[in-house]
């Protein structure tokens, strides 16, 4: 092996937003001083699905996942004193990309920037938000057209901005294998390509082609993780040239950034995670040919909530010692002709090949929404179910769960809190906003906008002209709706149960004998109110209650508790079961509580899965709430029999 020059390493980054755009400016200048190299900008919920801080649906999902951005005075906040010019910048954005990034283009301007200087990247990812992460505005067919209009817009004005990340973090999130993960996120490319082939002259295509970027996961198992980033080279290659007639190589190249995995955290000994972090990493730094341009880590309390500062400098202090201490970056590629390596690209291309022309005799991604998310709720429930029993270990988890207390978790938890004052904060500073801008100026601009939706032209130049007349978000996506519709994706839980049995037979007997009881069988309602997309956890509940027999009413995410509740009476539920991960849960546990009351529903019991400090789990418990499931109860068995108990007529009148 010969020695070579020593490479430039990867953008380090961190992925951070919270709270307010002005705190969220503060972590950013502290992180870029602290040696980080690029920004990756989180928002939170509101601002990603379209609506303003003041919406009913916001209702305590402001700044919780990250900073909200209403308007122009806040982008301005979010990068005060920050050169954009200079910096290469990442949102994670999908629907409301358009705008975000109208917003980002008027703030540089206002600094003086040449935009055609502008590097970063939009996630503008759809097709996985309908599959996994669940922000998506309006329905597939026109969201796909805005991905087109912001890379059309970007070729020609903003040309070394990646007007899309292909994001399969989400899809593995969600438990898909490798080749499904390979394929579902080259499908996606292929659907976004095909609808930007017809926009662009030929000659110009290629360069088009080289602006879309991935973002990708890197799970635990990281020498199948490695051979994954190597068959994505050598997959998305063959796609451009064969499909594209990409000549030039450079066009052709696989371009990614990455976070690694966050589902394998553990609440169990958190402190584990540090060490999985870490290895995961090197899943997407060790092959120089596959190596990630962008690296963003979790932190090792994530599974608990959100990351004080300090947690998130260690996850980038590791990043450094791997760039700057040790001697990775002065050598080729470390698996150029290994059997094992060879061999185990070839067989996830072969598996990826196979789904992807799946996928295409089903008319493509667009198409093919349904399909995808069942399979991956069928794979999410696989890999739960080996964990379950145990053939997967999970160190603290199933396996080694004897343990000292922690010295890292302090008196606040080992977590950083998000100050409920911050949302009434935010509404004011919108309202102000509101008053002191040209009513008459943002009306314009937004007829215009919603013009050209309608009649089909690029949305990208009234989106900026509507940014700089003052327009809001949740005012830029109503347009949008106007237009377009909206759209609820498909829960991947529907149809027969399964043929498992393994452990069930038990629980089904006290399903059916339950059941006997009530005089008809058990209803358990699954509802997931807020903003909240992170549906994986109620999909393998309700997956599992159909399985041991259970009547399941499971209509998705983004449902206000007035919602669950006229659901629960018109279903006549025995149980009702809440899924809430952007730790929103004490705002919206306490409304769905008080109409359940109104409503004459208190005999009902409810149940709260999420991520729940322990304190905010003793106030749901005061509140009424009968059972609360964190990520360290991974026993979904126990958690079937906890819920034919509470609905049990029997059990209730021994009480």
């Amino acid at each position: 092996m010969t020695q070579m020059q020593k490479d430039r390493p990867w953008l380090i980054r961190t992925y951070a937003g919270h709270s307010t755009a002005q705190a969220s400016n503060a972590l950013y200048r502290g992180n870029l001083a602290k040696g980080q190299t690029g920004l990756s900008v989180a928002f939170d919920l509101p601002t990603q699905t379209g609506y303003d801080s003041d919406h009913t649906l916001s209702r305590g999902e402001v700044g919780k996942v990250g900073v909200p951005v209403a308007h122009l005075g806040d982008m301005r906040a979010l990068f005060d004193q920050i050169p954009l010019e200079q910096m290469n910048t990442s949102m994670t954005i999908n629907a409301t990309a358009p705008w975000l990034l109208a917003l980002y283009i008027a703030v540089a301007e206002e600094q003086g920037a040449d935009i055609s200087k502008l590097q970063g990247t939009v996630q503008n990812d759809l097709i996985k938000e309908y599959l996994s992460r669940g922000t998506y505005v309006c329905p597939p067919k026109p969201s796909l057209k805005m991905i087109a209009d912001v890379a059309e817009y970007c070729y020609t004005n903003v040309p070394k901005w990646n007007p899309m990340n292909v994001c399969s973090y989400h899809l593995q999130e969600a438990g898909a294998t490798p080749e499904q993960e390979l394929a579902f996120a080259l499908a996606t490319a292929i659907a976004v390509l095909d609808e930007l082939r017809p926009r662009v002259p030929a000659q110009d295509f290629p360069m088009l082609v080289g602006r879309i970027s991935f973002f990708v996961n890197a799970g635990i198992r990281f020498v199948t993780e490695m051979c994954k980033m190597r068959a994505f080279v050598d997959l998305w290659d063959e796609i451009c040239e064969t499909r594209y007639d990409v000549d030039d190589a450079k066009m052709r190249r696989f371009r990614y950034g990455v976070q690694v995995n966050s589902l394998g955290l553990t609440e169990q000994q958190p402190e584990n995670n540090v060490y999985r972090i870490l290895i995961e990493m090197l899943a997407v730094t060790l092959s120089k040919n596959a190596r990630a341009r962008a690296v963003q880590l979790p932190a090792w309390n994530e599974a608990l909530g959100l990351p004080r500062p300090w947690d998130q400098q260690w996850s980038m202090r590791m990043q450094q010692i791997l760039a700057y201490e040790t001697d990775l970056l002065e050598f080729d590629d470390l698996f150029d002709n290994n059997p094992a390596v060879d061999a185990k690209v070839e067989e996830l291309k072969a598996g990826a090949r196979a789904e992807l022309a799946n996928l295409d005799s089903m008319g493509g991604a667009i198409s093919a929404i349904e399909y995808m998310k069942s399979r991956l709720v069928e794979s999410n429930a696989d890999r739960l179910n080996r964990i379950e029993a145990g053939e997967t270990t999970v160190v603290g988890v199933n396996r080694f769960t004897t343990t000292e207390p922690s010295p890292l978790m302090s008196e606040d938890g080992g977590i950083m809190v998000v100050d409920p004052a911050v949302e009434q904060e935010q509404i004011d500073r919108l309202n102000a906003w509101r008053a002191q801008r040209d009513d008459t100026t943002v009306t314009a601009a937004l007829r215009t906008l919603r013009e050209a939706a309608a009649s089909g032209a690029n949305v990208m130049e009234p989106s900026i002209a509507a940014a700089k007349a003052g327009a809001t978000t949740g005012e830029w996506a109503e347009q949008m709706r106007q237009v377009f519709g909206t759209y609820r994706g498909p829960t991947g839980v529907s149809g027969s149960p399964s043929n498992k049995t393994e452990g069930l037979d038990e629980i089904r007997e006290a399903v059916n004998a339950v059941s006997d009881r009530l005089g008809r069988r058990l209803k358990f309602l699954v509802g997931k109110p807020g903003l909240d997309g992170h549906s994986n956890g109620a999909e393998q509940i309700a997956f599992r209650a159909r399985d041991c027999g259970m009547d399941i009413s499971y209509d998705g995410i983004r449902l206000t508790p007035e919602e669950i509740v006229a659901r629960a009476i018109s279903e006549n539920a025995h149980v009702v079961g809440l899924s809430i991960l952007s730790g929103s849960h004490i705002p919206l546990v306490q409304e769905l509580v008080m109409r359940m009351n109104e409503a004459g529903l208190s005999r009902i019991p409810v149940i709260v899965g999420g991520i729940i400090p322990d304190d905010d789990a003793q106030r749901l418990m005061e509140i009424g709430i009968s059972k609360i499931y964190t990520p360290k109860d991974f026993e979904l068995n126990t958690i079937m029999m906890d819920i034919v108990s509470l609905a049990d007529p029997k059990a209730i009148a021994a009480q």
